[in-house]
């Protein structure tokens, strides 16, 4: 037994593959504190304040970049301090070159998280829409983001569409986000009572954030006339409960009053 372990240890020190082994450990150790940070710090988030969590959430990519680079800069230093220059530049040379081929959409997608993360496109807790999927952001890494639909579907999405695709962010980092609900009236009604009402239904709602404004703009088309409620829910999170809010009592207020919904297929036209 003991002569294997000498064994053992004259081939290590001459293929000198302890340092080697020592950045394999150090990958999978940043690997995991990664994971675990993107895991459970939205956790955290999640049970603080809406401003602080909103701060917390836009942190994370950024933490988990840095902690990739040290871990990156960490294991260049040990690979120099371990090898001759020259042994080094043609292993990373062969090395990059193979992986260059093999992984180029790979590394297309990480160069576009790191553009997405400096430029701050979308952050965790941020409302974006890209190519027709829309939902809350919930955690980023460097080849791709997750977001949460309304139909609690979650959706992976490269980061190398931000080359190709416009991205639509409600919100920016922001805790507060606008919600629009949309109304459809027949042109036979009295526009300015109606626009009173929903206004009025949009500051009395439970979900409502009072000091935001509450707007109602619309516009006239061929087949009617199109009511836009805008407003800011207290709590982001809260809102698809708070346009099914605006939804049902706007529609109940409106019927209220005798206005007429505008005919399905005149709009769908």
């Amino acid at each position: 037994m003991a002569g294997l372990t000498e064994l053992w240890h004259s081939i290590a020190g001459d293929l000198k593959v302890m340092p080697l082994v020592t950045i394999f450990l150090l990958l999978v150790g940043g690997w995991v504190v990664t994971t675990l940070l993107q895991r459970y710090l939205p956790r955290l988030a999640n049970r603080l304040p809406n401003r602080t969590r909103s701060r917390l959430l836009s942190a994370i990519p950024g933490i988990s970049v840095v902690l990739n680079v040290l871990v990156l800069l960490t294991g260049l230093v040990i690979l120099l301090s371990s090898y001759e220059t020259s042994s080094i530049v043609s292993l990373v040379g062969a090395v990059g070159l193979g992986i260059g081929f093999a992984l180029n959409p790979l590394a297309t997608g990480i160069v576009a998280g790191i553009v997405a993360i400096y430029e701050q496109a979308y952050r965790t807790g941020d409302w974006v829409e890209v190519d027709g999927d829309y939902g809350v952001v919930t955690s980023i890494g460097l080849r791709s983001f997750k977001m949460m639909t309304p139909d609690d579907t979650e959706v992976t999405i490269p980061h190398n569409r931000i080359w190709t695709e416009n991205i639509a962010n409600a919100n920016a980092g922001s805790p507060d986000h606008l919600v629009v609900t949309d109304f459809y009236l027949s042109p036979t009604h009295d526009a300015r009572r109606v626009r009173q009402k929903l206004w009025d239904v949009g500051v009395t709602s439970p979900y409502t954030q009072l000091s935001k404004s509450v707007t109602v703009v619309l516009s006239e088309k061929p087949w009617g006339t199109h009511y836009r409620l805008k407003a800011y829910p207290i709590d982001g999170r809260d809102e698809f409960q708070f346009v099914s809010d605006l939804t049902v009592r706007g529609k109940a207020a409106l019927a209220q009053m005798g206005a007429e919904p505008a005919n399905a297929r005149a709009i769908a036209a």
